[in-house]
């Protein structure tokens, strides 16, 4: 390009300016949970967006790890927003070893997650997706023609006849159409897959077929008619939900000569199973699975290690595990307000204190003040009081379960009926559901003690409801961020002229700059102003913070002064009485106070 004409002859040139940039719109309620599941990915956040998809993914509970489901499954009754990341324990106590085939010996292989699979060389053909007992209810039942027969033979149609899955199918497996398409003579590639849950530990029922893999082929490289994968290995670790394929196992399962390598160019290969396996069929049952002990403060944090990254994961809730131990509880929130407030800073923290506070306690005023005044004092963390009794439909049961998964909750449909610049509290956004009872409901001078350090009461009133009765956060001294509303308000302005003002990286410095900077940022406090967020605001982005040593630092100056919306928190209702005859116009303007 030219330094002034944009051609070195007449010419008209058409260019476009784009002057219509907007601040975006930013998740403010997308939550972030670690716990222990049955099933499903390990160290992988996963967003899960009903409970039915949360039971689909990380598998229906056990009494064991019936907490930490329906901590997720009630935040789930607000919002469609919650990042699942699974953990499992750890440390002196062995991983829960992955189910295999158990007509293998030798040392058992755990698989966490797709890159930890691809990351080992498996000498395993089937092993379970995920670590867990659940994997021991996996069978893998397969069926191929073995040396010396063929598809048409009345030996073969009888054993087909015979395999218990045949039904599922809807013909013997023999050769491939591109098997038959190869160069040389190239046959009995094909072998059907039918994945079973034996045991009824995945769906209640034994033997319910879990999926099925019609017509795969042994031989590598394998195309179907319309050129996609065909190739055993290549199929089932792209799309089975229960197993993954490690290699061809040499010494067991049926396998054929040549099954796992590419046909001979020009020559013969029979892909036919091993003669030994006289069935035509064969199953192979996978055993091993573990299921170790309960998350310990290091799991946790492992786990929300994950959430660390601004970049790499947005996330707006961190929900905090209720620990059985107070000091465990310390420990992990305090872990969660330094990844909030100091790495992040662009999300709250949301925690109930330890279950040993709290349930069957005779004094959980004391003892939840006791811990939560050793969280950190910080406008990043919201603190709650209380645990809810619900019922466990899986294991016919009532349970408690920490009330921060569903004050998070309210915190979500705040933001999706009003907006994060509400408060969470009361009447007419504060109600817990889904629950039958608290552990307790603090009295007023309970809710008095509880409130003046910063844990917000959740209380049950008669014909109300369970309702969430303050929108402090945790920060200890007074100011505007020791309530909720304006902590989130401000987290989301910050977030979204974030994300708007990376489209100036790398612009001049200059008058045009600035004014585009302000005119895009401008609408959207307008915009909060209007929805009652904000009482007033004023952009400065000019010469005066933007000094030539500013702009020799290759850098922008822009300062956002906002006046938040303040919540109501203490309500003073006057009634006066007067003489028949008194003006009300004279006793207002009369000077005396009320």
């Amino acid at each position: 390009m030219a330094l002034t004409a944009p051609s070195l002859s007449p010419a008209i040139v058409v260019r476009e300016f784009d002057l219509t940039p907007v601040v975006p719109n930013v998740d403010t309620s997308l939550a972030g949970f670690v716990g222990q599941f049955k099933w499903g990915p390990v160290d992988v956040p996963t967003i899960v967006q009903s409970e039915d998809e949360l039971a689909s993914e990380f598998g229906t509970p056990d009494a064991e790890r019936a907490v930490d489901y329906f901590s997720a499954a009630q935040y789930l009754r607000y919002s469609g927003n919650l990042i699942v990341n699974r953990t499992i324990p750890t440390g002196t106590v062995a991983i829960g070893d992955s189910a295999l085939n158990a007509t293998l010996s030798g040392a058992k292989t755990s698989v966490k997650n797709e890159d930890h699979f691809e990351s080992q060389a498996l000498s395993e053909m089937f092993v379970a997706k995920y670590p867990g007992v659940l994997g021991n209810s996996i069978a893998v039942s397969a069926f191929a023609i073995q040396s010396g027969e063929s598809a048409t033979s009345s030996v073969t149609n009888s054993l087909w006849s015979g395999w218990e899955y045949a039904g599922q199918f809807d013909a013997i497996p023999g050769t491939s159409g591109w098997a038959s398409n190869q160069s040389g003579s190239v046959v009995n590639d094909e072998i059907h897959l039918a994945v079973v849950d034996s045991d009824g530990l995945i769906t209640g029922t034994k033997g319910t077929v879990l999926e099925t893999f019609p017509f795969l082929s042994v031989a590598k490289g394998a195309k179907t008619v319309d050129g996609s994968d065909n190739f055993i290995k290549t199929v089932l670790n792209n799309g089975s939900n229960f197993v993954w394929f490690g290699d061809f196992d040499s010494a067991n399962f049926m396998k054929g000569t040549n099954w796992g390598t590419a046909p001979a160019v020009g020559g013969t290969t029979d892909y036919a199973a091993n003669a030994s396996w006289s069935a035509d069929s064969a199953t192979a049952s996978l055993g091993g699975g573990q299921d170790h002990g309960t998350l310990d403060v290091g799991d946790i944090a492992v786990g929300f290690d994950n959430f660390e990254d601004a970049e790499e994961i947005d996330v707006s809730i961190l929900i905090a595990p209720g620990m059985n131990l107070s000091t465990d509880q310390v420990t992990v929130v305090n872990d969660l307000a330094a990844i909030a407030g100091t790495t992040r800073k662009d999300c709250v923290v949301v925690t109930s204190p330890a279950r040993s506070d709290v349930v069957n306690n005779i004094d959980p005023v004391n003892d939840t003040l006791e811990t939560t005044n050793q969280f950190s004092a910080s406008s990043y963390l919201i603190v709650d009081n209380n645990y809810l009794r619900m019922y466990d439909k899986y294991n016919d049961n009532y349970i408690y379960v920490p009330a921060a998964s569903t004050t998070a909750g309210i915190l979500a449909a705040t933001d999706a009926n009003f907006g994060p610049w509400y408060s969470p509290a009361g009447e007419r956004r504060g109600e817990y559901v889904g629950v039958t009872n608290l552990a307790y409901s603090p009295n007023k001078a309970e809710r008095d003690e509880l409130y003046k350090k910063g844990v917000n009461p959740i209380v049950q009133y008669p014909g109300r409801g369970m309702l969430l009765w303050g929108d402090k956060t945790k920060l200890a001294r007074p100011s505007a961020f020791d309530r909720i509303n304006v902590r989130r308000l401000f987290l989301a302005l910050e977030k979204a002229v974030a994300v708007s003002a990376r489209n100036f990286l790398f612009e001049f410095n200059d008058e045009f700059t600035r004014s585009e900077f302000v005119a895009i940022v401008e609408p959207l406090l307008r915009e909060v102003q209007a929805r009652r967020g904000i009482q007033d605001f004023f952009v400065q982005c000019d010469e005066s913070n933007n000094t030539p040593e500013v702009i020799d630092r290759n850098e922008l100056v822009a300062t956002l002064f906002i006046k938040p919306a303040r919540s109501i928190n203490f309500i003073t209702l006057n009634f006066v009485a007067t003489r028949t005859g008194a003006s009300f116009e004279e006793i207002v303007n009369s000077g005396v106070q009320f």
